[in-house]
């Protein structure tokens, strides 16, 4: 078990963050805005229970209306379009654009991967960027919201557990944190908090979407509700499953090829299912990097889309780690 955190980690945050030289420095961001969440903390664990609990009932009555035949080539095409859609706008916006701030964007582009991010129905973006830097912060160590290791009892059972609180425990222990001061720079941005605080509304919007489609190509109300099932629920229960594998799959199952200070694994599986954020060793070690996966054969679905914006000038001040850095911190040096 890891009990405190360690110098290089602290160095790693430093580098991550882009706001602050200290991160116990940045003070009080709540007192320059007055409306941080769009949900209290009452309606942060009543929403992480809808997250957690309709997805798998609208995957079992998917699975019912399968079984007697009612799917289409629609439904599929619906879900796994969806899949990548707001997948991506939780990996390239939420999480290497907002938290990290591994490359710029202009502003209705970044507002476009946030919207992307809320109708994945993780959380609003305030909050989701809060958790995540205050995971890099004390990665695998005490105080780190959703490690399988920190405060892990002894055992079979301990380790059990663990694992479980990685992958979704965390989301019922730590939905009333606000961590603003991990924040100060998305809490000083007007139009950030406005789309942030309409991320009901984006959800719903990833609801409506394939179920309207789904109604308007059949033109029957079955279509819209299978549309409502695939696109929709189903869709997102399988983001969601593969966004918290992040947290606890690749903390415990891959390899490491560079020193992160934690355990953080790279896990090919995962590197494609959740678009390059699965080559989690390589981004512990290099956190501002806007490329997870660092060698060619590690494909990186969001890093591919990322320079593809870079190169129409839709992308700039793209972050990679150097050859130097990487070899000092590669654990295998050749």
């Amino acid at each position: 078990m890891l009990q405190s955190t360690t110098e290089e980690n602290v160095m790693v945050l430093e580098e991550d963050l882009v706001v602050g030289n200290d991160i116990h420095d940045l003070g009080d961001p709540k007192d320059t805005v007055q409306e941080e969440s769009p949900l209290s903390k009452g309606q942060m664990h009543l929403a992480m229970l809808a997250a957690v609990a309709l997805p798998p009932l609208g995957l079992l009555a998917a699975m019912y209306f399968l079984w007697g035949g009612m799917f289409s080539w629609l439904n599929l095409s619906m879900m796994i379009a969806l899949y990548i859609a707001t997948g991506l706008g939780i990996t390239i916006g939420y999480h290497r654009m907002f938290t990290h701030k591994a490359f710029v964007a202009p502003k209705p582009i970044a507002i476009f991967f946030m919207i992307l991010g809320g109708m994945a129905a993780q959380g609003p973006l305030v909050w989701w960027v809060g958790t995540h830097r205050k995971h890099h912060h004390y990665s695998d160590h005490d105080h780190d919201p959703h490690s399988p290791h920190a405060s892990r009892k002894p055992g079979v059972v301990g380790w059990v557990v663990g694992f479980m609180h990685a992958h979704i425990g965390w989301l019922f222990s730590s939905t009333g944190d606000s961590n603003y001061r991990y924040v100060p720079d998305l809490l000083a941005d007007k139009t950030i908090m406005r789309v942030n605080n309409l991320f009901p509304v984006w959800v719903a919007l990833g609801l409506a979407i394939p179920a309207i489609i789904g109604g308007l190509v059949t033109m029957s109300w079955t279509g819209a509700a299978l549309g409502f099932l695939w696109g929709g629920l189903v869709r997102m229960f399988l983001l969601h499953h593969s966004t918290w594998s992040i947290n606890s799959i690749c903390h415990v199952w891959g390899w490491r090829d560079y020193r992160s200070g934690d355990e953080s694994r790279n896990n090919p599986v995962m590197g494609i299912l959740s678009f390059g954020e699965g080559w989690h060793n390589n981004h512990h070690a290099f956190p501002s990097s806007a490329r997870h996966g660092l060698k060619w054969w590690q494909f990186d679905a969001s890093w591919v889309i990322i320079r593809s914006l870079q190169i129409v000038g839709l992308a700039s001040k793209v972050r990679l780690p150097t050859k130097e850095r990487m070899d000092a911190r590669r654990r295998n040096p050749a």
